[in-house]
């Protein structure tokens, strides 16, 4: 659907389903289990299990219709982040955000997100969003340092019988930063 994006970083691409496994080691390491502990992205504190994703619903979000799944791959062609983008109307929602735990703070994040913003753009949307855990003060005071505004926006974290057993209540909070053309 997104025939002529391309990005800046030679690391970054778009992901096809051949991917989809890949991916979804990728995001469990990075939220949950012993693994992710590693990273400070970590949401084991937060959730129970080794299970943020499963394969039949990475597989989903890459086919489906405006939704592409970019990758940031080493020198070795393994991902070692990714990110899912949608394009609603004018905006573009952001999801699915991660960076091997191992590797988390040498930049592989602000690619990524700086790619987001360059698709974004390419398809002329005027903002992104994402949904955060509200109690992941330091990862919402990363965003807002890349310009991520709170909209006040909260929506309810609901168990899902797939990403792990709340240790919690949780919530999450709306983010969203304005593009500049």
């Amino acid at each position: 659907m997104f025939p002529d994006i391309s990005f800046s970083n030679k690391h970054i691409y778009v992901a096809s389903i051949n991917n989809a496994e890949e991916i979804m080691h990728l995001l469990n390491s990075a939220y949950r289990g012993e693994d992710s502990k590693k990273g400070w992205t970590t949401e084991a504190h937060l959730i129970a299990g080794e299970t943020r994703t499963d394969i039949s619903s990475v597989v989903e979000v890459i086919a489906k219709p405006a939704s592409i799944m970019l990758v940031y791959t080493n020198e070795e062609n393994k991902i070692i982040g990714c990110v899912n983008l949608q394009q609603h109307n004018n905006k573009v929602y952001l999801g699915m955000f991660s960076v091997s735990p191992h590797l988390q703070g040498g930049g592989i994040g602000k690619a990524l997100l700086l790619a987001a913003e360059e698709f974004a753009k390419q398809i002329n949307c005027s903002s992104i969003y994402m949904s955060v855990i509200s109690v992941r003060e330091e990862l919402i005071n990363w965003y807002k340092r890349h310009g991520y505004v709170d909209t006040n926006e909260r929506k309810q974290f609901i168990e899902d019988g797939v990403s792990g057993k709340h240790l919690q209540q949780l919530e999450f909070m709306v983010l969203e930063k304005k593009l500049t053309t």
